[in-house]
């Protein structure tokens, strides 16, 4: 018996684990007391850590789909096959004929974050697609014109505020989230212990919601009415106190003018009084911190609602202040290094919508119609790594069809999933106890500068490869045949990810290396977040200007369908997510999916009635775009007009090899969402405020 040391990469929060070995077989995992960020906090996902090692349907050599099914086949022939394929189509066709789709895994791999985006840029094209765009895009491109860098987010300092303003999130469930914060119910708890304050609104009654002192329902799709009112309030009230480099003030005012409490309280559905209330609170708290996540950020608006929430912090001063918002200064600082894209957009177009790119992406949405139609550029090969788009991305049917149509498809990926089961190629990476890791974006939004490097904690099979290894490979492999792709990122996929993190750990600001974190097994605590600006700042003269003219323009734009109320009539669809999931996927695991369904519609009981429907019974949802068959719950945890289909579910498609997730039932949400109804700003997907209809099944 042994105990080695982890860090679950499962999610944001980063928590170190202390793992009970018998061989090489777990038999038990432990929150680690010593890691300073979580601090022994466990959630019941890093079970699923010992369930995907041994998990049977997991991939472990490469396979080629055939027409009698999946047959594995040497690694020297996969890499040889799928270099030819994409290299044939982009002779054939052009570079853009060959597209990339990134999952959000990518982000929590230390290889493949080292090599994916290398690898992409090696093959030449500008379809370049990730799950930034129906996620969390919005932060990035306000961060970019707010602060000069998509990756200067600033976090909540919730261990140090008095007041916590919150819209659209649920950390209780997702640790954070753009705001690393392992332990985030204790740390609640904790702020309301010392006589702080938690104010949400959310259309949903979350779990995050029965710990805050209050929760208010708000009409989903209206978040940027009723945090740019706040704003206004706080301002005509003579409240602003911004910092000396902040500017832009007297235009944001002009353009707020018609934000009044009274016109967001006619759409949003919440009272006048709260929000007026709300926003002298949060502006007399001293140290107050809001913070909006994926319900304010997948939604028509999600740019100017992300927007807002900056500015509460802008004007109150509670940007740069201990117990407000401030930036990390992480061991490994891509920005301070300029390791990472500052962020660019619109220098090309996606070809069909005219949809411009943001950081070398286009919009996710875009990607279905771009392999569907016909002309010069058209998608005809797709690699995707450890992403399930036909899930995550709106009209997941339709990009499913989309796919069947493509001449070759390679996916890096462990599973044969609803999206990776179109691949012609499929190429396992070793599972996640089998890689070293070290976060490098997670560490750049934790509430707590900290550096950890862990060494991978089983060894893998002799036949296994990293992501990081299968992607240096296919990169020369393919370089025999195309010459292309730049000289640094040549140079980075010839590097191993540790060398990597060690360079960047030697150049950061605390000059570390890997071999003293190595002696350093639970981690360096490197402190609370510090007052940093205007020096971290990249924007020209180091100032802030609150009111972009990017920014102003959009609201012009969307002015007058925010201040306009929906009919009272309509269903406004939104998502949710449970503490058991990860999105798509975990769905595999038998310990996480056991117990009562999570897979239901909810709704609220006034609503039922109206419909005739029945609590527990089957029943048809349709949108514009699409329509699925689930069963729905009555609750009053949903605001009347709103329904709730939780993310990442109906893993009933044919030929999907997840032997415990079929039998979870369930309906794909994003079979009702609309590749048309995009965050115009960002490109982000609107997949919160679907209008639809809820009928019985006849």
């Amino acid at each position: 018996m042994a105990t080695r040391l982890a860090t679950c990469n499962l999610c944001e929060a980063m928590c170190g684990l202390r793992l009970d070995l018998d061989g090489d077989r777990i038999t038990g995992v432990r929150g680690d007391a010593d890691d300073p960020l979580s601090a022994g906090h466990l959630c019941p996902k890093a079970l699923a850590l010992q369930d995907i090692r041994e998990d049977p349907d997991r991939l472990r050599r490469p396979v080629l789909r055939t027409p009698d099914g999946w047959r594995e086949i040497p690694w020297p022939d996969a890499f040889d096959l799928v270099a030819a394929k994409l290299a044939r189509t982009r002779a054939e066709h052009g570079a853009d004929a060959v597209a990339v789709y990134l999952g959000n895994p990518v982000v929590h791999s230390m290889g493949a974050l080292t090599h994916a985006p290398p690898f992409a840029r090696l093959l030449g094209t500008r379809n370049r697609f990730s799950a930034a765009s129906l996620d969390q895009l919005p932060h990035q491109y306000v961060a970019r014109h707010l602060y000069g860098s998509q990756w200067l987010l600033p976090v909540p300092d919730i261990d140090r505020t008095a007041y916590f303003l919150a819209f659209g999130a649920n950390p209780a469930v997702s640790n954070g989230s753009v705001m690393s914060a392992p332990g985030i119910v204790r740390r609640i708890r904790d702020l309301r212990a010392r006589g702080g304050r938690m104010v949400l609104f959310d259309p949903r009654r979350t779990e995050t919601a029965r710990l805050a002192d209050e929760h208010h329902f708000v009409r989903p799709g209206t978040d940027a009415a009723l945090i740019l009112a706040m704003v206004g309030r706080i301002i005509a009230e003579g409240a602003a106190r911004p910092a000396p480099y902040v500017d832009g003030l007297d235009r944001l005012t002009r353009a707020l003018a018609a934000f009044t409490p009274e016109r967001a309280a006619a759409v949003t559905g919440v009272p006048a009084e709260v929000i007026v209330r709300v926003a002298d609170e949060f502006a007399a708290a001293g140290a107050a911190a809001a913070y909006g996540r994926v319900g304010v950020s997948t939604q028509r608006f999600g740019t100017l609602c992300q927007w807002g929430i900056q500015l509460l912090n802008l004007v109150t001063g509670n940007l740069d202040r201990p117990g407000g918002t401030l930036m990390s200064r992480p061991a490994v600082d891509p920005v301070r290094n300029r390791m990472i894209d500052p962020g660019h957009e619109d220098r090309w177009r996606s070809r069909v919508r005219g949809l411009p790119e943001f950081g070398g992406e286009l919009p996710a949405a875009a990607l279905a119609e771009e392999i569907r139609t016909p002309g010069k550029g058209q998608v005809r090969a797709l690699l995707t790594i450890a992403g399930n788009p036909v899930r995550s991305a709106p009209a997941g049917h339709e990009l499913s069809r989309a796919l069947g149509e493509l001449d070759f498809m390679v996916s890096l990926d462990f599973y044969v999933n609803e999206t990776t089961r179109h691949a012609d190629v499929i190429l396992p990476p070793t599972d996640l106890l089998e890689r070293d890791h070290y976060d490098l974006v997670f560490n750049l939004v934790a509430v707590r500068d900290r550096a950890r490097y862990t060494p991978a904690v089983l060894p893998r099979t002799p036949d296994a490869r990293h992501d990081w290894e299968i992607l240096r490979e296919l990169a020369r492999r393919y370089r025999r045949l195309v010459r292309a792709g730049s000289l640094s990122d040549r140079l980075v996929l010839r590097l191993t990810p540790e060398r990597i993190v060690d360079l960047g750990l030697r150049a950061g600001p605390y000059r570390l290396s890997v071999a003293k974190l190595r002696r350093h097994p639970h981690g360096l605590d490197l402190g609370p977040l510090r007052p940093s600006l205007p020096g971290r700042l990249r924007t020209r003269g180091r100032r802030v200007d609150a009111a972009p003219p990017v920014l102003l323009a959009g609201l012009e734009r969307a002015r007058d369908e925010l201040l306009t109320a929906p009919r009272a009539a309509e269903l406004l669809l939104i998502g949710r997510r449970h503490l058991r999931d990860d999105n798509s996927w975990l769905h595999n695991s038998a310990r996480l999916v056991k117990g009562r369904p999570r897979h239901h519609l909810l709704m609220h009981p006034d609503d039922l009635r109206a419909r005739g429907l029945t609590d527990g019974g089957p029943v048809r949802v349709r949108s514009r775009s699409g329509e699925v068959t689930v069963e729905v719950s009555a609750s009053e945890d949903v605001m009347p007009g709103v329904v709730s289909l939780p993310h990442g579910y109906g893993h009933d498609r044919p030929g999907v090899l997840l032997s415990v997730a079929s039998t979870l039932g369930g309906a794909s949400a994003n079979d009702l969402t609309d590749p048309a109804r995009l965050d115009e700003l960002s490109g982000t997907a609107a997949l919160n405020g679907v209008p639809v209809t809820v009928e019985p099944l006849r």
